[in-house]
């Protein structure tokens, strides 16, 4: 009765409303968030230009909405419509996205005529919803499109309403404008004002003095600070053992902790390789029914409490926890407000219907296996890390985070300094061995660099215990790398047939150029600079 009540209000409301208007509303664009700022035409597009649109309206979109699907009361409305951004490069539609009911707010669409909101805003650390629609235009044909030289953007906006049976129904058009651009994303470099660092050594990292192409590192470098690559805060790499670049950027230095996210999985894989090495486990075949009573659990299945070490060094264990999946219910965003990740995580249903090993990012098996870590190495994890890998790599200034149990989070998040990532890395390469000393098994270091996963979607991609694997093709020969990665554009690699160790450290956190970027510097700048 309730939702009667409530439809025959909005359609009594409807009936005092005025008609809606026939003449499409104005997109006014500007270069700063005030609506009615001024802006010069053609606008120059740079790598670090703002752009932001302000839209006028006849009237709030579930008007527009109720009448795509009259007699459909308010709540339904808002959670199967909203606006459809339609992009345009001179007058060739480029993309057209419906966007998600979620965004803007379900108060701004009952209410708001007016529509202000960016497009880029370039120093933003947590970009909102027009911005993600942004860069998906900028995936899907806006980037190609947009050439350097002079371009016309234009913008329209529909309602549309997707209702489950009847399916899409797109309304007229409700608001459009267009913007002159002179665009200008491909910045001319003069190398001769661009000043490499020169590093200086480090606890355990000497400097190299060999050479490399520096012509392709100034360009580099300049392409960076002038936004070319986004976020970007450091850029190291030891070639035979040594120190040869060594850069930063965006207010970031060699003091800089950064908070590389998923990078700090790999280091759980380290402390397993040393706890396996001291007798605290006995194998990665190891069964999670060694370590808890999987009936104190839901969902308890023998198929569960098999699950090895192994699987979750690999990510194929049989939880039903994909991050890649939003809809799975063991992805990690329904894990973080939880208090109590390791039982989330063991809680989860076995998934029968996964392949047998089949690869799955599982952020909440890496918790178990770090919860299982601490409880058997003695003083828990992290005094157990910092004696046996941290303190005998020199590395005394680093920061973890923990999780509601106050255990070290081998999710991700661990923070430390750029040269000592490298040394991380560095490790790896010189098989376990660090200054004479063997810290990590020889053997361990060879389990580690196995593939073990393919992983699923990606042309000759890998996995071993809790770092990826892939091959780079630069100057007509293969270079193949084991590496840790993490959100943001985070990575450390560990090149097999060449003695090299490269970390970035990036802050372009859950945006989508950020890993594609760092491929482009690997591909097109790092690695042919460095490589014969």
């Amino acid at each position: 009765m309730a939702s009667m009540r409530h439809l025959l209000f909005t359609l009594s409301l409807l009936t005092y409303l005025p008609a809606l208007s026939q003449t499409p509303g104005k997109i006014i664009f500007t270069s700063q968030p005030a609506p009615d700022a001024a802006i010069s035409v053609p606008y120059t597009l740079t790598p670090k230009s703002d752009l932001f649109f302000t839209v006028h309206l006849d009237s709030p979109l579930v008007r527009y909405l109720h009448a795509l699907a009259p007699g459909t009361g308010e709540e339904i409305l808002l959670q199967q419509g909203n606006y459809q951004f339609s992009l345009y490069v001179d007058k060739r539609l480029c993309y057209q996205s419906n966007l998600h009911p979620g965004a803007p707010s379900a108060q701004s669409k009952i209410r708001d005529t007016l529509l202000s909101k960016p497009l880029i805003n370039y120093n933003t650390k947590d970009p909102v919803w027009s911005e993600y629609c942004w860069m998906r235009f900028m995936n899907n044909g806006g980037d190609s499109a947009l050439t350097e030289g002079p371009h016309l953007l234009s913008m329209e906006i529909r309602p549309y309403v997707n209702d489950p049976v009847k399916g899409v129904k797109t309304g007229a058009l409700i608001a459009s404008g267009e913007l002159p651009l002179l665009v200008n994303r491909k910045p001319v470099i003069d190398t001769a004002k661009v000043a490499l660092n020169t590093p200086a050594p480090y606890n355990g990292l000497p400097v190299s003095h060999g050479g490399f192409d520096r012509n392709t590192i100034k360009i580099l470098k300049g392409n960076i600070e002038a936004g070319v690559f986004r976020k970007i805060t450091s850029i190291a790499v030891i070639r035979k053992g040594q120190l040869i670049i060594e850069e930063y950027f965006n207010g970031s230095g060699r003091d800089s902790m950064h908070d590389v996210r998923s990078v700090g999985k790999s280091f759980a894989s380290a402390v397993t390789g040393m706890a396996l090495r001291d007798g605290y486990l006995k194998s990665v075949d190891q069964p999670l029914s060694d370590f808890y009573d999987l009936h104190q659990f839901s969902h308890y299945s023998a198929e569960k409490a098999q699950t090895t070490l192994k699987a979750l060094l690999t990510m194929s264990s049989g939880f039903d926890g994909d991050d890649n999946d939003e809809q799975s219910p063991g992805n990690e965003e329904n894990m973080y407000p939880t208090d109590n990740w390791v039982k989330f995580a063991l809680d989860l249903p076995f998934n029968h219907n996964r392949q047998p090993g089949g690869w799955h990012y599982f952020t909440a098996g890496v918790v178990v296996l770090g919860d299982v870590l601490h409880r058997r190495v003695p003083g828990g994890l992290e005094q157990y890390a910092d004696k046996q890998l941290f303190r005998p790599l020199g590395i005394t200034h680093y920061q973890w985070l923990y999780t509601p149990q106050d255990v070290a989070n081998t999710a991700g998040g661990i923070r430390m300094n750029t040269p000592d990532f490298a040394k991380f890395g560095l490790l790896y390469q010189q098989q376990g061995r660090w200054q004479g000393r063997q810290l990590l098994p020889a053997g361990w270091v060879q389990q580690t660099f196995t593939r073990h996963r393919v992983i699923p979607g990606r042309q000759q991609e890998y996995y071993g215990y809790l770092f990826w694997n892939k091959t780079f093709r630069v100057h007509g020969k293969d270079y193949e790398a084991y590496y840790c990665s993490g959100n943001g554009g985070n990575y450390i690699l560990v090149f097999r047939n060449t003695p090299l160790v490269i970390v970035i450290t990036a802050e372009a956190y859950n945006l989508p150029y950020a890993h594609p970027q760092v491929n482009t510097i690997l591909q097109q700048y790092l690695l042919p600079a460095l490589l014969p």
